[in-house]
């Protein structure tokens, strides 16, 4: 009984430090210079379009909040994303800004 208890602590704690763990952050960080997402980025906040992730009033505060703004973003750009794009996209921008647990 102890080890199925702690077997089910152990794999609740991993699924909630890596969110996006079925994405794949190679093929986001593709997706995001294929869907050229930096350029509607560049347009809001200048530069190279990245303070948009680290400005102090950005809109992504959770991973939950991340998946909903890739919607919103994907509509503007045309596209209907596939649930794994979503999560390959959500891997890299959380590998490389954002950081959630």
């Amino acid at each position: 009984m102890k080890k199925t208890l702690f077997l089910i602590m152990f794999l609740s704690l991993n699924a909630q430090a890596t969110p996006f763990a079925n994405g794949d952050a190679k093929r986001g960080e593709n997706l995001f210079k294929k869907y050229e997402c930096s350029s509607c980025h560049e347009a809001r906040v200048g530069g190279d379009g990245s303070a948009i992730f680290t400005r102090a009033d950005r809109t992504v505060r959770s991973a939950d909040n991340l998946i909903v703004q890739m919607e919103r973003c994907s509509g503007a750009i045309g596209k209907q994303l596939t649930a794994q794009e979503k999560q390959d996209l959500a891997a890299w921008l959380n590998q490389r800004y954002y950081h959630f647990k």
